[in-house]
């Protein structure tokens, strides 16, 4: 898989995999078969983001295939606590994430519980979106609201939508961890130095 092999000489650090039901989002993608294939060719960590219903359903199957992360949504979790343990049960990191509509509050009783908190900048479901400018606030006050208690583990910040690097910068200087991108990257005439561009913002 070329795009694979132009993380990896990027010196990316992990693969951010989107898996939607055409459900929850309107776009449908792929399942646990394709994580195993991309399993197969990276050593890089997966950070799987189930965009789905019921995704208590389909994690052990993720685990399996080869998830490092699995990163599920607020709104999709009437047992959050729950669906958080069976990721750990698993032996998979656990991410929590929402839609940029959804008020931080859905989250901020988890944030101790969980490795990685997705903070998504666009509307789920397509690439390519314009990103959202409140998401600069939203990422502020989580860093601030991660920050004030040094002896709880935090967990990464993470951002995925609109991410390019004109205004990764910004996103980094909020006090994200983790940026995603793919247009940012793949929609360059050169994915290799775009990966390394974003490694020395972030």
């Amino acid at each position: 898989m070329v795009a694979l092999d132009q993380c990896r000489e990027g010196a990316a650090d992990l693969i951010h995999v989107d898996v939607m039901d055409g459900h929850f989002v309107p776009n449908l993608t792929i399942g646990p078969a394709v994580v195993r294939d991309i399993r197969k060719k990276t050593e890089l960590i997966l950070d799987v983001h189930l965009m789905i219903e019921s995704p208590e359903r389909y994690i052990p199957a993720f685990i399996e295939a080869g998830a490092d992360y699995v990163t599920v949504h607020v709104e999709t979790c009437p047992k959050l606590e729950d669906t958080i343990q069976l990721i750990k049960d698993h032996g998979a990191k656990p991410g929590i994430t929402l839609r940029p509509g959804t008020d931080l509050s859905a989250i901020t009783g988890f944030l101790d519980k969980v490795d990685l908190v997705l903070i998504m900048s666009v509307e789920p479901g397509f690439g390519g979106q314009e990103f959202i400018p409140s998401s600069l606030n939203r990422i502020s006050t989580l860093s601030r609201l991660l920050n004030r208690d040094d002896s709880v583990k935090r967990p990464e910040i993470s951002v995925d939508g609109g991410i390019k690097l004109d205004n990764a910068k910004q996103v980094s200087d909020a006090g994200a961890d983790i940026l995603v991108s793919g247009s940012g990257i793949f929609g360059t005439d050169d994915p290799v130095r775009a990966v390394r561009a974003f490694k020395e913002i972030a």
